[in-house]
């Protein structure tokens, strides 16, 4: 039978932003790390990600999901402004290759103004 935990967003396997939400400072790939898998091709990660957008316009926001090739990994969506969460990722899956990672980044048009919130479902 699977388990199922809720975790926050790990921008490296190491380390968790304990919730916090992440600043996305890139303007243009390889974005701001985001979520990183484990190495485990078994383990899925069931990822939900929310952004914010600070400014007083609206902000063009990239994912790259998975990867930084372009057009393959890429989700494109454009953030209101002041206008609260945003659902940007609705629990897309992830897991690692068996051997490495796979990675969730984020850019946008202007540094600094976005922020990135989620978690994650684990499912092992």
């Amino acid at each position: 039978m699977a388990t199922y935990s809720k975790v926050s967003l790990q921008p490296t396997v190491a380390t968790s932003n304990q919730g916090v939400p992440i600043k996305v400072a890139a303007t243009t790939s390889t974005g701001t790390t985001i979520h990183t898998t484990g190495t485990s091709a078994s383990i899925i990660d069931e990822v939900w990600l929310y952004a914010y957008n600070s400014s007083t316009g609206p902000i063009a926001l990239t994912i790259q999901y998975g990867g930084t090739t372009a057009v393959d990994n890429d989700i494109k969506i454009t953030i209101p402004s002041l206008s609260g969460l945003t659902l940007v990722v609705p629990g897309l899956i992830l897991t690692g290759t068996g051997s490495v990672s796979n990675t969730v980044y984020a850019y946008a048009a202007t540094a600094n103004v976005i922020t990135i919130s989620g978690y994650v479902n684990r499912i092992s």
